[in-house]
């Protein structure tokens, strides 16, 4: 999906994961990132953030919730959304401000006094009950939490798996019943996902989940709340952060961004961001009729995978579909046109999109890049914990 971009924008990256893996420093799994270029993203977003208005929440499970790269980018967007409670800690544990809790899964109750304790600027509820916990945690720490309520999203508009939040026309009910909580205050809304990108142009467009988000401020204005944010997460980028602001969001969380991997990166190499991972696979057997099979653990069911590169020749193969409930052990290769174009132990490279937290993957990051001096920083798992 990306391979062209990164060979296009980053090419450095491509050859020091060749090296790196030629060499024996990373084993076949493993995505190589690049900090230099994750930190002048994270630099260009909020730049142009702090230009329209807008605030940011970083999101980082799609790289590996990895400390390095959370590091990197909080210095430029200083606060994170956590999209579970294991990522609220490792944001923490590197020193990210948190910005959003309960972003996408909510926190476990019990885990509460832990997390409030970390003063977030918000947290996310999806219903009257976790309003209610919140605000007794919030209470016995002694202060009152922001909130914000998360709405149900539209039909036809909600990835299975994330579903849950306030109706619309049960807001009104539920704003009334979360007031007479003393614990928290209503800070805003937020849906998800509130922007999505044209899977023709690429172009981020919003989503009938954005028009409710809107609806839903309205309502909870005329009931006296002022000053209220709008969270409009999902395929936050630079080309949506003018979207954003125009049509009256406070806050945006850039996740694929940092990577320069949004669905519009793919489809136009000249995106401000710069691409920066592949993924290092490995050709570990031939079937008889001639097809490569490369190691998996690292691929993702919208990956949207084209093809590989294997560097030592400088042949580039399609890679073949498999399905998804499939234990991804293997990918199978395209079968080449000459045998000897690809051997046992060759260097495949991918670049696609990714959600490296739910994989079993290794995270090799690399700095250096833009000067010519390329350095292996480190080996982290799939969750940000080093090798």
């Amino acid at each position: 999906m990306f391979l062209d971009t990164v060979l296009t924008r980053n090419p450095g990256l491509v050859d020091a994961a060749a090296a790196l893996h030629r060499n024996g420093e990373i084993p076949p799994d493993t995505y190589v990132v690049d900090l230099d270029a994750v930190e002048a993203n994270a630099a260009l977003l909020a730049a142009e953030a702090e230009r329209l208005g807008l605030s940011l929440w970083f999101v980082v499970k799609q790289v590996g919730r990895n400390p390095e790269l959370i590091r990197a980018v909080a210095r430029h967007i200083p606060r994170s959304a956590a999209i579970d409670p294991a990522e609220a800690r490792t944001l923490h544990a590197a020193g990210a401000q948190p910005g959003n809790l309960g972003h996408l899964v909510q926190i476990p109750r019990r885990a509460l006094p832990e997390m409030l304790a970390w003063r977030p600027e918000t947290v996310t509820v999806f219903d009257l009950a976790n309003a209610r916990a919140v605000s007794e945690a919030a209470r016995e720490l002694g202060f009152v939490q922001d909130i914000l309520i998360r709405l149900e999203g539209a039909d036809g508009a909600v990835y299975p798996g994330q579903e849950g939040g306030v109706p619309l026309d049960r807001l009104d009910a539920f704003a009334k019943d979360a007031e007479a909580l003393d614990g928290i205050r209503i800070a805003g809304v937020t849906a998800f996902p509130c922007v999505l990108c044209d899977p023709t142009t690429g172009m981020p467009a919003a989503t009938p989940n954005f028009g409710l988000a809107l609806e839903a401020r309205e309502l909870l204005e005329a009931r006296g709340h002022h000053g209220l944010k709008l969270s409009a997460p999902s395929a936050t980028s630079m080309a949506s952060l003018p979207l954003l602001a125009e049509l009256g969001a406070t806050h945006g969380e850039p996740g694929h961004a940092l990577t320069g991997t949004t669905p519009l990166h793919a489809l136009d190499p000249g995106q401000p961001e710069k691409p920066a991972y592949v993924y290092v696979s490995e050709v570990a057997h031939t079937l008889d009729d001639g097809r490569p099979a490369i190691y998996g653990g690292g691929f993702y069911n919208r990956s949207h995978i084209r093809s590989a590169l294997l560097p030592r020749t400088g042949v580039r193969l399609g890679v073949q579909t498999a399905p998804a409930e499939n234990i991804d052990y293997y990918r199978l290769l395209d079968t080449p046109t000459r045998a000897a174009d690809v051997r046992v132990g060759d260097t495949a490279l991918l670049a696609f999109r990714t959600q490296i937290f739910v994989t079993r993957s290794t995270v090799a990051v690399v700095s250096g890049l833009a000067s010519g001096s390329p350095r292996l920083n480190g080996l982290y798992d799939a969750h940000g914990r080093a090798l």
